[in-house]
């Protein structure tokens, strides 16, 4: 027997449910408050739950595969086209029933815990980088009015500021110093804030042995194996790598008509955090295959293609490489980079 297709339309206090009778084909439609949830779903045949992949969504399809539910998540974008006239609860809900049942509908594989934990981390340590640069750039900029000029990057700024502050001081009323040295409290508070994020998501690393794989890739580090592993949620709901680079928007766009098709740039259309990681990672291999060349195949591709370029080429390959070292359970081998063209 078929199982039920239940859509959900998840909120903070009300949960707006939707699915078709399979006997009768009749559209039900219910309200539910939070509290009234797990036991309702408790007391029903197992059925095919779909909810969009947003707040609250993965911890809700925990709970609900808990009790025998076949729970999928779906992306806000692939059930926006379904929303009819306005859009409301039961409207949204009628669209992810509508969006689940499209053929060839691609679902966000359900995070564990763990995985979530790691990129809360994420988001907290961003969120803090963020606060630091807009700090020091104001740091910066007020000593700029005075005619003294900081380097650029926060390492070098660091490293700058007690001689700028000194020369600061011997023209500068005591009015102002204590502001900037509040100032430079902050940044550095925020700075320690930000070391101990990073140490605990290497104690993350260490304890999942797939972040620990994947950092033995080159270009590969503490940041980037964590969120990847975190972020994909198993490398099985991937077909192939390409599958997976494309997830993260690291292949070409494509325009066409009439059987020609042109490649572009690549799409963007992914995790942009991710890609950033990877961008960084490809960068650096980039930069130290310039000075002393490791790998014939990337001294060849920066030879016949700009340096940006390459850089691109060389993040499409780490994540597939990636995929490749969790999906198949290998460790990564250097002799398969040295093959490579």
């Amino acid at each position: 027997m078929e199982r039920t297709v239940i859509a959900i339309d998840i909120a903070k206090k009300v949960f707006q449910l939707h699915w078709v009778d399979p006997e009768t084909g009749h559209i039900e439609r219910l309200q539910l408050k939070r509290a009234q949830m797990l036991p309702w779903f408790a007391n029903r045949d197992c059925a095919q739950i779909v909810m969009e992949a947003c707040g609250g969504a993965h911890e809700w399809g925990r709970a609900l595969c808990q009790l025998g539910h076949d729970v999928r998540l779906l992306s806000p974008r692939k059930v926006r086209p379904f929303v009819q006239r306005n859009k409301t609860d039961a409207a949204d809900a009628q669209a992810i029933w509508t969006a689940s049942r499209q053929p060839g509908m691609r679902f966000v594989p359900i995070k564990t815990e763990t995985q979530q934990i790691v990129l809360s981390l994420h988001r907290l340590r961003a969120q803090l980088m963020k606060t630091r640069i807009m700090q020091t750039n104001e740091l910066r900029g007020l000593l700029d009015e005075f005619g003294i000029v900081l380097p650029e990057g926060h390492a070098a700024l660091l490293k700058a500021l007690p001689a700028a502050l000194a020369d600061a001081k011997s023209r500068l009323p005591a009015m102002l110093m204590d502001s900037l040295d509040d100032q430079l409290r902050r940044v550095n508070q925020l700075q320690a804030d930000i070391g101990a994020i990073e140490r605990r998501l290497a104690q993350q690393m260490r304890e999942i042995p797939a972040c620990k794989a994947a950092a033995e890739i080159p270009g590969v580090g503490l940041l980037t194996a964590t969120a990847v592993v975190a972020s994909m949620g198993t490398p099985t709901a991937f077909k192939d790598a390409r599958e997976f680079a494309a997830w993260i928007g690291l292949v070409p766009r494509q325009t066409g008509t009439g059987g020609r098709i042109r490649q572009l740039g690549i799409s963007k259309r992914g995790d942009a955090y991710l890609r950033t990681l990877l961008m960084h990672g490809a960068r650096a291999i980039v930069a130290k295959t310039k000075d002393a060349p490791t790998w014939p195949w990337l001294a060849a591709l920066l030879q016949r293609r700009p340096y940006s370029v390459a850089v691109a080429a060389v993040a499409n390959k780490l994540a597939r490489t990636i995929w490749a070292v969790l999906a198949r359970g290998q460790a990564w081998r250097p002799q398969a980079w040295q093959a490579a063209h």
